[in-house]
């Protein structure tokens, strides 16, 4: 039986040449966020060109919320394919088995409670067209919450589109992309293989790697929605402190690559960001997921990180609410702000 965590990057076997091969793939993930999985693939259905240049198919990891077989045959009336795992093989074989099942030239990896707006492919595409040297390209994104409210856009990269100039610096410094906005050419994945190691900050390194490896396109505009929610994957690696562990063995992979003469800056930018962003949502985990004790400990592992007034600040306002006994529900927009 395969390890859910792989150790190595698997393998991702290139297509057969006897098969025949639209430009797109659109692989959606899936694991019990069937409520937000209509609003997800109508985003993609509402911008089809049409089964011979667009793949898309759902790749459900055993959900047991809904019946989503179903749900994709009555969203997508046979427009989309389905495939269900024999059983919960968690998140990062599940990226494995759609980037297996990818078809297409480019891939798409949508998860399931995420969604696009309108032009995001033909943003995508013309980026290829564009900068044809590169191997992967994203648009802008925007956070929204469990009702869509926004939250908040990404960090402004490039005021047109274009190569993203010292990428491997800038991203290796901190997570600046969400898999909503990211397209890779599927001979990238062929070459540096699946995701592997973590599961908190799997993508992150997967930006890494590709960006050590080859050009990476950007366009500004905000076409791609990463949802926040309670019962994603990485809400619930915040409860239980697997999100700081990972995050910090992500910034040790990176470490190798990055050229020498820069590791000792990236890794020192990397592991400050990771402290101020975990300090900041112990905040949150005392007053979203009501968990004063977890949240404790996460301020003191962020202030061990890296110690700073910020860190130091959130370490003592929530042994200072502990102590007072202090309930009172904070504004969630600002708590998720990673920056």
């Amino acid at each position: 039986m395969q390890e859910r965590i792989p150790i190595n990057p698997p393998e991702i076997k290139p297509v057969l040449d006897s098969v025949t091969r639209p430009l797109w793939s659109v692989m959606i993930p899936t694991y019990n966020c069937s409520k937000y999985l209509i609003e997800n693939i109508n985003s993609v259905l509402e911008q089809d060109p049409g089964m011979e240049q667009m793949q898309i198919e759902v790749v459900d990891d055993g959900s047991t919320d809904d019946d989503v077989s179903a749900l994709v045959q009555q969203i997508g009336k046979g427009r989309i394919g389905y495939y269900r795992q024999p059983q919960n093989v968690g998140s990062l074989r599940n990226f494995e088995t759609c980037l297996n099942r990818a078809k297409g030239h480019l891939i798409h990896l949508l998860h399931g409670d995420d969604k696009v707006k309108s032009g995001f492919y033909k943003e995508i595409e013309m980026l290829f067209t564009l900068f044809p040297e590169a191997g992967a390209a994203f648009t802008g994104f925007t956070f929204v919450d469990e009702e869509n409210k926004p939250l908040y856009d990404n960090k402004e990269l490039l005021g047109e589109p274009g190569i993203l100039k010292n990428w491997l610096f800038e991203i290796a410094k901190a997570q600046l992309v969400q898999p909503p906005a990211m397209v890779v050419k599927r001979f990238v994945y062929e070459k540096l293989g699946s995701f592997y190691a973590v599961h908190y900050g799997e993508d992150w390194d997967m930006w890494v790697r590709i960006a050590a490896t080859y050009p990476v396109a950007h366009s500004p505009g905000k076409l791609a929605i990463y949802r926040v929610h309670q019962n994603n994957i990485t809400s619930r690696y915040f409860i239980s402190g697997q999100a700081m562990t990972d995050a910090v063995k992500v910034v040790e992979m990176i470490q190798k690559r990055v050229p020498p003469e820069q590791r000792k800056p990236v890794k020192r930018y990397a592991m400050k960001h990771l402290a101020h962003y975990f300090s900041y949502t112990a905040d949150k985990i005392y007053h979203v997921y009501g968990n004063p004790s977890v949240a404790l400990v996460q301020a003191k592992r962020a202030m061990g990180l890296h110690f700073s007034f910020t860190t130091f600040l959130y370490w003592i306002k929530i042994r200072f609410k502990i102590l007072i006994g202090y309930k009172m529900q904070s504004n969630k927009k600002w708590l998720y702000r990673p920056n």
